[in-house]
């Protein structure tokens, strides 16, 4: 089983490219190398390859990484199931989890991130989590994105060492993660990769 991430960015047009593009690359390429994993297609659309179990943690990374901007955002849909056909480039390679996120992709209407895969159950209760979750990570300000941003790619540092790392001091991190929902946010992405092992 692996997990295909497809995304666009909301309002691109708002901010400069140049900008958030860097920013985006930076972050797709933690997880592999271009095109084999990833890929940016039509200037504004990617497709991502991840293990089932960073999918989702993936998928906020991306979004604290283009919430960094202002008027800008992101729709991500994760499919997870099986690759049947693997090329050089992701955009071109086959199999259910592309066409879970595809269909997921095509159905997102008022959403920014949703899942799908082979199992119904799993599925319900994780987009009823991810719509709850929404209603703060959309709203997140460049400077809490930029907290949770470095928090998730530093998942070692406390507080006080996210703070340094940012220049600010401790009681501004701590207030910008209580605003974004980080600890609510984290156990989330620890329910789902505990679930999704069980797939």
């Amino acid at each position: 089983m692996t997990s295909i991430l497809t995304g666009d960015i909301i309002n691109s047009r708002e901010s400069a490219p140049n900008e958030w593009l860097t920013a985006l690359k930076e972050t797709l390429s933690t997880y592999g190398k271009q095109p084999v994993a990833w890929e940016i297609y039509r200037g504004d659309s990617f497709q991502l390859e991840v293990v089932p179990e960073q999918a989702l943690e993936a998928a906020t990374l991306i979004k604290a990484t283009i919430k960094t901007f202002k008027a800008i955002d992101v729709r991500i849909a994760i499919g997870l199931g099986e690759k049947t056909y693997t090329s050089d480039k992701i955009t071109e390679s086959n199999g259910s989890a592309f066409i879970n996120s595809g269909e997921c992709f095509e159905t997102m209407k008022n959403s920014t991130l949703a899942l799908k895969s082979e199992h119904e159950d799993f599925d319900t209760t994780l987009n009823l989590m991810l719509d709850l979750a929404q209603l703060t990570m959309n709203s997140w300000s460049p400077t809490s994105s930029k907290i949770i941003k470095a928090s998730l790619n530093n998942p070692k540092l406390n507080q006080k060492q996210i703070a340094k790392l940012l220049g600010k001091s401790q009681s501004n991190i701590s207030e910008g993660l209580k605003r974004g929902g980080f600890d609510e946010i984290s156990k989330m992405l620890t329910y789902y990769k505990t679930q999704v092992k069980t797939l």
